[in-house]
């Protein structure tokens, strides 16, 4: 085809009369901008009026709210529902001005909050507050912001439904993300740095399937600030939650544990990366039934592994395959009565130990039992070094069965495999003495050094 210069004036002229048609949606799609609805960024002004307005009119239209790089000052704004406001990541700030919370939906479903930082400005919050709470929605999902600042919680939810990804979580005065009576909740990829209560708690309200799933967070720096003897200081908290996969993570710096379900029965925490927190750093205990404890790393804790409370129902597990070591000789003060520590795994009801390395536990390397506290344990294939005591089992009338067999203990001066009443050992090494006269321990073809 013979190309003219009339052909080529005139396929511009009619591409240019086409472009608007084109250009027009892909405009809408970004939302409205904020400013057309009177809200001025780095105003000194507060301006909730503004927002509120823009927000409501925004989620009429069925349209995302944008707000441009700037500083908001806002009290407290409400989310109607399928409100959605967007920003431009580490530039869009909007500061807390007081209030219950900056940003609250009740009932709202479809919510999302993307690309926003959110400065709660240390103003102080009622308590069971977030400076984002949300109660019963659906579909709610807070995504690549930055949550600062907060003088309560950073994120609370009550009845919700959907995920908290990809945020920035510090600077918090209680816990960064709380979660009561999930729907179907995915907790996945945030770093959550400095807060004086947990890092994240998934609560209920009664024992009961929750199934929220909380994956590859960074955890930093958590303060047990209200103190107690184990509630707080905890990088991930799950409470009378079933059903919950912790999986993962990777936590430091945490006054209690790393990973504490509490009555949660079918808990898996598997593939953690676990370093100098003061407690248990993997713990089921009270209520539950069923823990799968698996491929996880500590280093530095008081006890590594605490799986217990038989006396409360606590039973069912397996713990395979954790590397533990650098145990400290005590937990922090008010935690149990006499404040003990230095173990690498303990252990009580119908459960199997199988193929951890434990190095470096001040007082014994796997505990089985405490007390009458003990049924159906085997102990199977683990490596122990650098133990007080490898491997403790509890002798005392009444205590069912433990299977020891097949474990490497190096370097235990106190003895290999020792009988214990409650915290203290009471036999020699029964490596050597033999247990004819404890039947209730299986003793096989275990290695010594």
């Amino acid at each position: 085809m013979d190309f003219t210069r009339r052909h080529l004036i005139s396929a511009a002229t009619a591409l240019a009369a086409v472009r608007p048609a084109f250009a027009a949606p892909l405009t809408s799609l970004l939302g409205r901008d904020a400013a057309q609805y009177g809200v001025r960024a780095n105003s000194p002004d507060d301006q909730t009026g503004a927002l509120q307005r823009a927000i409501n009119e925004a989620t009429k239209a069925q349209m995302p709210l944008a707000l441009a790089p700037g500083t908001y000052r806002t009290g407290t704004l409400d989310l109607p529902n399928g409100a959605q406001i967007v920003g431009v990541r580490g530039a869009s700030r909007l500061v807390f001005t007081g209030g219950e919370s900056m940003l609250t939906g009740i009932g709202s479903n479809h919510l999302g909050l993307t690309g926003l930082t959110l400065d709660g400005g240390g103003v102080t919050l009622p308590d069971r507050r977030g400076l984002v709470h949300c109660i019963g929605g659906r579909d709610v999902r807070i995504t690549d912001c930055e949550i600062t600042g907060s003088g309560g919680n950073g994120i609370w939810f009550e009845n919700v439904s959907g995920e908290v990804r990809g945020n920035i979580i510090r600077k918090i005065a209680n816990t960064g993300i709380v979660s009561f009576d999930a729907l179907g909740l995915l907790v996945a990829q945030n770093t959550i740095i400095d807060t004086s209560d947990n890092g994240i708690e998934i609560l209920r309200t009664a024992i009961g399937d929750d199934g929220s799933i909380v994956i590859d967070n960074r955890i930093e720096d958590i303060k047990a600030g209200a103190g107690g003897s184990g509630q707080h200081g905890n990088a991930i908290n799950a409470f009378r939650a079933n059903n919950v996969i912790v999986r993962g993570n990777r936590i430091r710096n945490c006054d209690y544990s790393g990973v504490r379900g509490n009555s949660a029965s079918n808990i898996q925490i598997v593939g953690n990366s676990i370093s100098n927190v003061r407690e248990v750093a993997l713990y089921s205990e009270f209520s539950f039934e069923g823990a799968i404890i698996m491929g996880n790393t500590v280093d530095v804790c008081a006890t590594g592994v605490s799986v217990c409370n038989f006396n409360e129902g606590g039973r069912i597990a397996v713990v395979q395959g954790n590397i533990l070591r650098n145990i400290l000789p005590k937990r922090p003060i008010g935690t149990a009565p006499d404040d003990d520590g230095g173990v690498g795994i303990y252990i009580e009801a119908d459960s199997a130990v199988t193929g951890n390395v434990i190095e470096n536990a001040p007082s014994c390397g796997i505990v089985s039992g405490w007390g009458e506290y003990l049924r159906d344990i085997t102990i199977n294939g683990n490596v122990i070094r650098n133990s007080f005591v490898g491997i403790g089992v509890s002798v005392v009338k009444g205590v069912g069965t433990t299977v020891v067999n097949g474990n490497m203990i190096s370097n235990a001066p106190r003895g290999a495999i020792v009988g214990y009443d409650h915290a203290r050992p009471v036999t020699g090494d029964l490596m050597i003495t033999g247990v004819s006269a404890f039947p209730k321990i299986v003793l096989g073809a275990n290695a010594v050094q």
